[in-house]
């Protein structure tokens, strides 16, 4: 049974609470409502300090401009329903920032959507929820960890349960939801069945070459329909894209992108699954570092028009950290690694494989992923 600590994410947002609201976007089911439960003194769903705009009741009083008495810390979720939201909040905040702390939750990009109309810009700090992370199950990972997360996922539900069976029933429940209640109380689509045909598809396209040219054909829709659609599950924590990086030292692809899923547990072929398990990973290690810090992250992939290729490179304000190369099995170091490390100022290379050897050969770091993950402190 594998023992869950505290989420990656408590001490800095407990740090900015003393000076702003804080948004908490992620992925349906992610754990937000929970996490953000324990920031009140009893963390249940109960609690009277905890809003659902879901809820007929709480809708009411929220409408009313009604919050309950007595409280230092205050849940709206899902809040983000209702058209008007930004003004209500931002008249909740300015009346009550002395005395009340707001947590703002919800199951899509919060920072997307509280743009436009009268403007919360200053009034918050938004912290993105991943899924569970090697580091956060264990503090010392081992391969068992690594094959439980990489098989069922890192939501807390289908994680922590452990059974197919159950995993099976979540993830047609979890799709479901995702598109016929958040993309239909959100965005503006007639077509929406097909895109249950789109997120049945993306799963076959993890680790290569993105084509929205075969999607829109797929669809039988219009290119601007597919890159809309795509934009939206973006928005709705379904899947990311990254962009090639392209140093002027080597011919690098410029318009290539390569997709991702939030959950890579529902992609069938184990290569392209480890590649997005390392990819979330490094995405989460980004999305830490910009919260809670302030840095601009970037995650890319890089690849010349020889068809070289290495699978990652993180950028810390603009400058390459690291580079990354995904190997299912213990293979020999892709020869790629040694020719982009002599042609671009990236200053590390690593392999990182599902087995147990660990070395170095020629500059190039060779290592199993929960070693990866625990050395470079992701979260």
């Amino acid at each position: 049974m594998i023992q869950i600590y505290k989420r990656y994410l408590e001490k800095s947002i407990k740090d900015d609470l003393k000076n702003k609201m804080v948004f908490i976007g992620g992925p349906r089911q992610v754990g937000k409502t929970t996490f953000a439960l324990t920031f009140l003194s009893d963390p249940t769903e109960k609690h009277p300090a905890y809003l659902n705009w879901d809820d007929i009741n709480d809708r009411k009083a929220l409408l009313k401009g009604e919050l309950p008495p007595n409280e230092n810390c205050i849940i709206l979720d899902e809040i983000h329903k209702f058209a008007r939201w930004r003004n209500l909040i931002k008249g909740f905040y300015d009346k009550n920032r002395s005395e009340i702390e707001f947590i703002i939750t919800g199951s899509a990009r919060l920072d997307y959507y509280s743009k436009g109309g009268d403007s919360l810009q200053g009034r918050y700090h938004y912290h993105r929820l991943h899924p569970f992370s090697l580091m956060e199950i264990n503090p010392n990972p081992t391969r068992g960890d690594l094959d439980t997360l990489i098989k069922f996922g890192g939501f807390p539900e289908p994680c922590l349960k452990g059974e197919k069976r159950f995993w099976r029933r979540w993830q047609k429940e979890r799709i479901q939801r995702v598109i016929y209640e958040d993309i239909r109380d959100l965005e503006n689509i007639k077509e929406i069945s097909l895109l249950e045909l789109l997120a049945e598809e993306l799963p076959n396209r993890i680790g290569s070459p993105l084509s929205v040219k075969k999607l829109k054909e797929l669809l039988q829709v219009a290119h601007e329909t597919a890159e809309r659609w795509l934009k939206i599950f973006e928005r709705m924590y379904y899947c990311f894209r990254i962009a090639p990086y392209g140093p002027p030292s080597i011919r690098a692809v410029k318009k290539e992108q390569k997709l991702y899923l939030w959950d890579w547990s529902v992609i069938r072929d184990s290569g392209p699954k480890f590649e997005n398990f390392i990819a979330s990973q490094l995405l989460k290690y980004c999305h830490f570092m910009e919260d809670t810090e302030g840095y601009r992250m970037e995650l890319r992939f890089l690849r010349d028009t020889d068809k070289r290729e290495t699978d990652f490179v993180v950028l810390k304000q603009g400058r390459p950290l690291f580079a990354v190369e995904c190997k299912s099995g213990e293979k020999n170091v892709n020869p790629a690694l040694f020719y982009f490390m002599k042609r671009t100022p990236i200053p590390k290379f690593y392999q990182v494989h599902t087995g147990s050897k660990d070395y170095e050969k020629k500059g190039i770091r060779v290592l199993p992923a929960h070693k990866f993950c625990k050395e470079l402190l992701l979260p």
